[in-house]
């Protein structure tokens, strides 16, 4: 139980924590005012980045198709549903102000809901043993117990007091909160997607970010043996080593996310200086109708665009023939477009990170 435990962390752990910080609010400042999409695509770029740790891989076209409604590809789905429960459990949390159980029995339920495998325990904690590692028949030789299932229950409402605490510095909190849910591993799947989730929760509840989710998961992706050997020392009583690649990865993924922030930022601008579209025409409708919905299908564009479809079409053929959206299904029925500056700039994104983590 942790709810009333207080930590001192070694001196230089606090100062990189307290820089890392300081990095994510310059970011979520610059992300003010374009929250809407901004919000979107740095939620995206976080839940890709987690669900890639797990070893679950997808392009940024099949993840896009999924965005659109299409299930064909099963990794890029479960990504999909890994930001839509990264983006309730940050938004719900947020609202009000304070962490329950509740919410991450929601959050669990969207990103299992559709699972082939774990959709009968979606949103339930769990009532059967399990363990990280070994073999999937006996925990012999398992890398870590959880806690015996009739534990869990009060294991959640210990950890939900401590993230609701006020006194911990934010970085220490979330490393730590994260750690613990990971070790009650309280889930029979999804927890390690779930628990960075809850990062950006603890950032959002205490202000740290408002407008927009720092990418932290594509940091720890860079460093994925470091991470997990971190976790290693926390169950033996040790959350420095943790604490330490948490500001590490926060402060990469909040500097580099300040870059990609400034390039969306200005996309409409550049679209609208080339194309030059005539004001209350569907191309002009259709700039920042993109901008904040980055994956529309036909019917979409159509009502965004304000026009008759033959309007519609018209304005997508000059979007697509300026490179600025592609279109991703193949087909000539029920077509879905991108905006493909956007879709490139979350891989870029990932890439930058990883690479500022290696430095």
């Amino acid at each position: 139980m942790i709810a009333g435990l207080d930590y001192a962390a070694p001196m230089a752990t606090v100062v990189a924590s307290e820089g890392a910080l300081l990095a994510i609010a310059q970011a979520d400042t610059d992300a003010e005012g374009h929250s809407a999409a901004l919000s979107r695509f740095m939620m995206r770029t976080e839940s890709v980045a987690s669900s890639r740790i797990e070893r679950i891989t997808a392009s940024a076209t099949d993840y896009a198709r999924a965005l659109a409604g299409n299930r064909s590809n099963a990794s890029a789905t479960s990504m999909v549903a890994a930001s839509t429960a990264l983006h309730g459990l940050v938004a719900g949390v947020g609202d009000r102000g304070r962490f329950a159980v509740e919410d991450l029995l929601i959050a669990h339920h969207d990103l299992m809901k559709d699972d082939p495998v774990e959709a009968a325990y979606a949103g339930r904690l769990r009532d059967m043993q399990n363990w990280i590692g070994g073999s999937d028949h006996s925990p012999r030789g398992a890398l870590h117990v959880p806690p015996a299932p009739q534990r869990v229950a009060a294991l959640m409402d210990d950890l939900i007091a401590f993230l609701n605490r006020d006194d911990i510095p934010v970085i220490v909190q979330a490393a730590i909160g994260h750690a613990q849910f990971e070790s009650i591993h309280a889930f029979t799947d999804g927890n390690g997607r779930l628990g960075r989730a809850l990062v950006s929760a603890v950032l959002r509840r205490r202000g740290a970010a408002v407008n927009a989710v720092v990418p932290l998961a594509s940091g720890l992706l860079a460093k994925r043996d470091e991470y997990f050997a971190a976790l290693g020392d926390y169950r033996r009583g040790e959350p420095s080593p943790l604490i330490a690649l948490f500001a590490r990865a926060a402060r990469a993924a909040a500097s580099c996310s300040r870059e990609s922030i400034a390039r969306i930022k200005g996309l409409p601008d550049e679209w609208a200086n080339e194309l030059r579209p005539r004001a209350g025409s569907a191309v002009a409708a259709l700039i920042p109708g993109f901008y904040d919905h980055p994956v529309m299908a036909a019917g979409e564009i159509e009502q965004r665009s304000g026009s008759s479809e033959q309007q519609a079409y018209k304005a997508i053929a000059q979007l697509e023939a300026a490179g600025f959206v592609q279109e991703i299904t193949g087909r000539k029925r029920d077509r879905v477009w991108v905006a493909a500056e956007l879709l490139a700039e979350l891989d870029d994104l990932d890439r930058r990170i990883q690479a500022e983590m290696g430095n």
